[in-house]
């Protein structure tokens, strides 16, 4: 298969982007770390925002459009019926899942992450005020029913609230959580009355097995989603996400009517048109992807053979074992002095994390060929 959308090489994308991704390094460092695509743009996308600006569409949004596309993109994708009532646009995911997080617990309250998970849930956690408990995954990179049940227990015991922040699919290993997972965790968390908070933000993406939406199991309906299109279409520049409160929530799982006023109108109108007309372009992505998923391995096996590594069954993130390198709790500081490549450091996606790397696989094959070698040259 030839590269259509994840395509070019380092030169070019550093001349085209002023983000986060190709600004925050040196230029000698090749950088696959931060969850964001070297990826031409989704011509609906493109043609949707330019629309929008030529005629000065630029207002406040009013949010209509934008939630009916997301109950439509979940019943079309999922067989998920959303109750359109029950969904509220926010800012972005995480500025959604924050203001839950405060709606369903106390100052300094117990919030629990299974690790390794999303690193960006433990800074807004503590922005909120709240702490973080962990309940890792188990040896297998699986939900681990034991440690939920124990650990919501201990946070509960005192009569406390508190809330699970659900990584669906899980970043950053890519696990697809099975329905008989969500299931027991659905059950647990009703058991302690824990509300869950899923973030389903690479929904879209899923290479092996089968996505389940939290809020769609037996038990889900106590539980809130966060879904966006920035992830799968590369749209984290453009702010809008939306919320559902599952019918069943308690009462304190409240979004006010302000919440919505983050969410950029430009960036509805760009999610709108990536639901809608950029379903093409999103099975030519996840399928270039899933090459690159292929080439890492082919590539470790025949360079790096020491560093563990399997291939992610969703979103466009790998999870490396550096452990027998030797290169320590953080061996993605080695990467960068030694080789010059910038992969995201294991510890900062929990104490799980140590002696693991996260390499984005969103890029070329020739960027993700050179990641490899530098890799290597790492090990000299």
């Amino acid at each position: 298969m030839t590269s259509r959308i994840l395509a070019g090489d380092a030169a070019m994308w550093r001349s085209r982007r002023t983000g986060v991704k190709w600004g925050w390094y040196a230029d000698d460092v090749l950088p696959l770390w931060v969850a964001e695509m070297d990826a031409a743009p989704c011509e609906p996308v493109v043609e949707a925002v330019s629309a929008a600006l030529r005629r000065g569409d630029t207002g406040y949004p009013l949010g209509r459009d934008f939630v009916d596309a997301a109950v439509a993109y979940a019943a079309q994708t999922w067989s998920w019926a959303i109750d359109s009532s029950r969904v509220t646009p926010v800012a972005d995911v995480m500025i959604g899942l924050s203001e839950v997080v405060r709606s369903v617990t106390g100052p300094g309250g117990p919030v629990v992450v299974s690790s390794p998970v999303y690193n960006a849930f433990f800074d807004f956690v503590a922005m909120t005020g709240r702490q973080v408990v962990d309940a890792p995954l188990n040896v297998h990179g699986r939900l681990d029913p034991e440690a939920l049940d124990r650990t919501f227990g201990e946070v509960t015991a005192g009569g406390e609230r508190a809330a699970y922040l659900l990584c669906n699919p899980q970043n950053p290993t890519g696990t697809v959580h099975s329905l008989g997972e969500l299931e027991t965790l659905a059950a647990i968390a009703h058991r302690h009355d824990v509300v869950v908070i899923a973030d389903e933000i690479h929904s879209p993406i899923v290479h092996d097995g089968t996505f389940t939406p939290f809020l769609s199991v037996i038990g889900g309906e106590r539980g809130v989603s966060l879904l966006s299109a920035s992830k799968a279409w590369n749209l984290a520049g453009l702010k809008a996400a939306v919320a559902v409160i599952g019918h069943d929530a308690r009462s304190d799982v409240a979004l006010h009517e302000v919440h919505t006023h983050g969410a950029s109108h430009l960036g509805q109108i760009a999610a709108v048109a990536a639901l809608t007309d950029g379903r093409a372009w999103l099975a030519q992505v996840t399928e270039e992807i899933n090459a690159n998923r292929a080439l890492l391995g082919r590539l470790l096996a025949q360079r790096l053979p020491e560093i563990g590594y399997a291939a992610p069954a969703a979103t466009y993130l790998a999870w490396l074992d550096c452990r027998p390198l030797g290169w320590g709790d953080d061996p993605a500081a080695v990467l960068r002095e030694r080789g010059r490549v910038a992969l995201s450091p294991g510890l900062s996606f929990g104490e799980a994390g140590r002696g693991f790397v996260r390499f984005n696989l969103a890029s070329s094959p020739e960027i993700v060929a050179e990641a490899v070698e530098r890799m290597v040259r790492s090990t000299s």
